[in-house]
């Protein structure tokens, strides 16, 4: 069994995570300035110790650090003298830089068809029509076996169905032009913020996320700074990439470690304004991914952020300070105090709001999974560098990672656009051959009629001459061409051709 992981302290009350629970889930909350993020890396850094990979968002820049030892830092200092901690030592962590624009690391990459058309809907903010026909859109793709591996394709089958909309709304259903429309627009502000470079290929392979090196499991930590300036493509990304791991690892049961704990920072954006489908899905993820050996932990200011069906699904609690300066924000305190085990000498609500930083009410699940009763604890400082590291040691880190040059280059293999616009020229070329073998059969008939197609044109520019004859002569032409469906009108003719040719009898 592995070894309890040391989190918090109160005097010489240590509290433990339990490895065998890690996997229960977890909650990590706090106004901002309480020290959410520092808590963070801590547990980043005991779970890669026993040989357990993280994945963590940077939505400040500051969890670079970890890759570095610490030191020279007087609160953490301060910290290890207080709370007696034998062993400390500072330390690096092995890394794996990522980023969806592959500027401040690895490139994340996924497949339209991945995505999925409900997280895509909620990237876009389509309504409930506007969703179904991008569902339609996806179903006519699947059944013609059109990838979607980029938004080129997308927007290709989206002109596509749109162009042939009356052949599809018998099999599939109706589609509006104006959702067509609406979808396209989304589409463009999408790739306004730059979300054209999340969806294409190599697409990120989930077992990449779960390496180990040395022993130490290797912390990925995904860049969010700029991801984060588009909420909702911050939101479909991360829950992109845990519905990638439910779907993709192998049932595992109850094991005495994680095979990857998935930290979600800033999870109050995950939940604003979803439909009641994609929080569903959040939920049924959450509840069955533990049996697939992967454990969950939201980091977010107020439990209140929370959908309760989610909240109630974690199991292990770090409440930092939140503040009260209003009848709102009062009540979220007191939420917060009852929704961990409650302690008869502790004032849960009263010391929610008088935490100092590194402060918490601690929380974690025991050897049956049933909640500890809270205390209210220092956490154990980080062994690695607090704070962000230079761009020289994130290039260098980036340049001797595991996976270093195997997602840099985009590939782009023949999909949905390249498919449809072949067809396309196919098309326009068969029609130009059309017109053209049209053009060409109406010339030879408009020639034919010119050069004297018929027995009685020829007649009567032979025997017409070029200043017309007495009529008798034309009279008898064109008895001629009459009688040129007999046998004996063919008789005449051959005599009366031969006779003015000269020819002889």
């Amino acid at each position: 069994m592995t070894d309890p992981l040391l989190i918090a302290q109160h005097d010489t009350t240590e509290l433990h995570l339990l490895p065998q629970m890690a996997n229960r889930h977890g909650l990590v909350t706090g106004a901002t300035g309480t020290g959410k993020t520092v808590t963070l890396q801590t547990l980043a850094e005991h779970f890669s110790d026993i040989g357990v990979p993280c994945f963590l968002s940077d939505v400040k820049g500051d969890l670079s650090g970890i890759s570095q030892p610490g030191g020279g830092n007087a609160k953490v200092a301060e910290r290890v003298e207080l709370l007696k901690l034998a062993g400390f030592e500072h330390k690096g962590y092995p890394v794996t830089f990522w980023d969806a624009f592959g500027e401040m690391g690895h490139p994340v990459r996924a497949t339209v068809s991945d995505m999925g058309p409900l997280l895509l809907g909620r990237m876009l903010d389509l309504n409930e029509t506007q969703s179904g026909v991008l569902n339609l859109v996806f179903k006519v793709a699947d059944d013609n076996g059109l990838l979607l591996l980029d938004l080129k394709d997308l927007r290709a089958m989206l002109a596509f169905v749109g162009e042939n909309a009356k052949e599809f709304t018998t099999e599939y259903g109706n589609v509006s032009a104006a959702s067509i429309g609406a979808i396209q627009r989304g589409l463009l502000e999408l790739e306004s913020q730059g979300g054209e470079q999340i969806f294409g290929e190599p697409m990120l392979n989930i077992a990449d996320l779960m390496q180990t090196e040395k022993g130490r499991g290797v912390v990925n930590i995904l860049s969010a700074d700029k991801l984060m300036q588009s909420p909702k493509l911050y939101a479909a990304l991360l829950l992109w990439l845990l519905s990638e791991l439910f779907e993709n690892l192998p049932e595992a049961g109850d094991l005495d470690k994680p095979k990857l704990v998935f930290f979600f920072d800033e999870a109050h954006l995950l939940f604003n304004d979803a439909p009641d489908a994609l929080v569903d899905k959040i939920e049924q993820v959450v509840r069955l991914i533990r049996s697939k050996g992967v454990g969950v932990y939201f980091v977010t200011q107020n439990p209140a952020d929370v959908p309760d069906k989610v909240l109630s699904q974690l199991g292990n609690r770090v409440q930092h300070a939140l503040r009260a300066f209003s009848a709102r924000d009062q009540k979220a305190v007191k939420a917060a105090a009852e929704t961990m085990r409650d302690n008869p000498e502790l004032d849960e609500a009263a010391a929610i709001t008088e935490l100092g930083v590194g402060e918490a009410l601690v929380s974690f699940l025991d050897a049956k999974g049933r909640p500890g009763v809270v205390e209210r604890a220092l956490i154990v400082p980080p062994q690695g560098q607090i704070g962000p590291i230079t761009d020289a040691q994130r290039q260098r880190a980036m340049q001797t990672s595991l996976v270093a040059g195997v997602y840099d280059k985009p590939v782009d293999r023949e999909s949905a656009y390249e498919t449809l616009k072949a067809r396309t020229e196919q098309a326009a070329q068969a029609t130009e051959a059309d017109a053209q073998a049209k053009a060409e059969a109406k010339a030879a008939k408009q020639a034919e009629s010119n050069s004297g197609g018929n027995v009685g044109g020829v007649l009567g520019s032979v025997l017409g001459g070029v200043g017309r004859r007495e009529g008798a002569v034309e009279a008898l032409a064109k008895s001629a061409a009459r009688a040129i469906g007999s046998q004996v009108g063919r008789s005449i003719i051959r005599g009366v051709l031969g006779s003015l040719f000269g020819g002889k009898r």
